[in-house]
């Protein structure tokens, strides 16, 4: 089985790509900053003067990675290069999966199918200056989600 976007090359041209798409958009401010103590990449906005400010977990990308390709001892590598290894391709790999949300989402306001509000309200930042989903989620606003079901 193959995690998507393993074999991405280039967080740069994902960059690229996500800041023609958000300039076309109008946004006046665009940026990105690499996180390497979180292993995250933060991609940063303005539109219409709000403030969106996304962060995508390398962390997450590579322990799905390596929960579909679990470390054996046939690898000509120690465990910790080759979680190193995925957390290196996971900092790539989020640029492309950040640029592939950014054009689905952006498209799905240019089109009329969601509002702005509806996309980036939960990026967008408070007075102050974390994104509105963190506050929601420290203040409990939401109720928790149910336990999954299980198919037997």
């Amino acid at each position: 089985m193959t995690t998507p976007y393993e074999t991405a090359t280039s967080g740069e041209n994902a960059r690229t790509e996500i800041t023609k798409i958000l300039r076309r958009f109008g946004c006046e401010s665009i940026g990105f900053m690499d996180d390497y103590e979180k292993h995250e990449v933060i991609l940063a906005f303005t539109h219409r003067g709000r403030p969106i400010q996304l962060r995508a977990s390398a962390k997450g990308w590579a322990a799905m990675h390596m929960k579909s390709k679990p470390y054996n001892s046939y690898r000509r590598r120690t465990r910790h290069d080759y979680e190193q290894d995925a957390l290196r391709q996971g900092q790539i790999a989020v640029n492309s999966i950040l640029r592939d949300w950014v054009k689905g989402q952006v498209t799905a306001v240019e089109t009329g199918v969601l509002s702005f509000e509806a996309v980036f309200m939960p990026y967008m930042l408070t007075a102050d200056g974390r994104p509105l989903v963190e506050r929601l989620l420290e203040q409990n606003v939401l109720p928790p989600p149910k336990e999954a079901k299980t198919v037997s």
